[in-house]
């Protein structure tokens, strides 16, 4: 019950910090981050986590699913239509050039062998815009600007997936059955389309009708039915949770938008409770086997590498110079690495724990840089921060 008992004090803490967090550089994300590492066996003790532990596993898997199938539903058709061009070169360049970015200085600065390299490069490669909540949450940011970093997030967890398994398979000795991830991933795009499409189909009906009180719990329901059947049939939860939130929000928007209030606030949840124990397993004596050379890797993986590759796949398109500028910083490392880093280690490939560690410091490093970043690159977008906010003391 530590554990519970330091959430909910972190929580509270966040809570009451959020109005100043969202005028400046304080974060959120960043206070929980901070939280999980004072407590936990690197600080105070008392949070006893390990790399190893299910709760770890399951609660960043959770909040990853959680966070996808809330954004899938900012995502509908005609929005995804729209904006195809933008994410798909985000998708189909900058994603294969940010995973060899990576992997090139994995090999050289830190001594891998190349299947390693291009492990933690495919584990690195995805980007989750949660941390950047100032610039995707905002609707007085530019539309394709957000839908861009919506798209790609929600998208590149689930295409990165099949890679994380290639060079695991590879550098652990084992064939990689191409198939078998294949499949997964189609099984995953195919439940995520037909569940929710079923679903909202069904509820156009007279009789399936839902009072206005509980109509955000249908989407609730339908994603744990989703996650309960992607993990029974092995299909990729990532790609279903995007897919079944765009599906949803296709057919069905009256349910979408009764749901967004409750789905943002169960993505927060989840997120802080992941982060809060991802924090603890950072400790001094997992930071100090890191190397010189896999801390440059972690700041070239942010500073360069993805900044890079998303300029280079944003050249001669529509958007303004300041527009590439935010896409192109606005890379973040989030529940996706996490759960990817954790597969790694819980391999047991020769470099398991140098994996974890390098990839571990570049998502802090990360987390750092860009929940810190937003509301200053907000500002320079001319949009105002929120302010007025309300207190806790009475109107007059």
């Amino acid at each position: 019950m530590l554990l519970v008992l330091a959430f909910g004090a972190v929580l509270l803490v966040s809570v009451s910090l959020s109005g100043l967090a969202a005028r400046t550089v304080l974060s959120t994300a960043l206070l929980f981050l901070l939280a999980g590492a004072l407590l936990g066996q690197g600080g105070l003790g008392v949070v006893a986590v390990h790399p190893g532990d299910p709760l770890v596993t399951a609660l960043a898997d959770i909040a990853l699913f959680t966070v996808l199938f809330t954004d899938g539903q900012r995502a509908n058709l005609a929005a995804l239509r729209e904006n195809w061009r933008l994410s798909g070169r985000a998708l189909g360049l900058a994603m294969p050039l940010t995973m060899v970015g990576i992997a090139v200085p994995a090999h050289f600065l830190v001594g891998l062998d190349w299947s390693t390299a291009l492990l933690i490069g495919a584990i690195l490669s995805p980007t989750d815009p949660v941390f950047a909540a100032a610039i995707v949450g905002r609707v007085d940011v530019p539309l394709r600007l957000r839908r861009l970093l919506n798209v790609e997030s929600g998208l590149n967890d689930g295409l990165a997936l099949p890679f994380v398994l290639i060079f695991l398979a590879t550098a652990s000795h084992a064939e990689a059955d191409l198939g078998t991830v294949g499949l997964e991933l189609a099984l995953g795009l195919a439940l995520g389309v037909v569940v929710p499409a079923l679903i909202a189909l069904a509820w156009r009906s007279r009789i399936l009708t839902a009072e206005p009180r509980l109509q955000p719990l249908g989407p609730l329901a339908i994603a744990v039915l989703l996650y309960a059947g992607c993990h029974l049939t092995h299909a990729n939860p990532y790609l279903a949770a995007f897919a079944a939130g765009a599906t949803l929000a296709t057919l069905d928007q009256v349910s979408a938008e009764h749901f967004e209030p409750l789905g943002d606030l169960l993505s927060e949840i989840t997120k802080f409770a992941a982060l809060l124990v991802f924090g603890a397993l950072i400790t001094p004596e997992r930071l100090s086997h890191i190397s010189v050379g896999g801390w440059v890797l972690a700041v070239a993986a942010i500073i360069l590498v993805r900044p890079a590759a998303m300029l280079l796949s944003l050249l001669r398109t529509p958007l303004s110079r300041g527009e590439r500028l935010t896409a192109a910083w606005f890379g973040p490392k989030g529940f996706a690495s996490v759960v990817y880093g954790l597969l790694a280690l819980q391999a047991g490939i020769a470099e398991s724990e140098q994996v974890f560690d390098l990839v571990a410091v570049t998502i802090a490093l990360s987390i750092v840089l860009h929940s810190s970043t937003d509301v200053p690159v907000a500002k320079a977008l001319r949009v105002r921060p929120p302010d007025n906010l309300p207190s806790g003391r009475a109107e007059v």
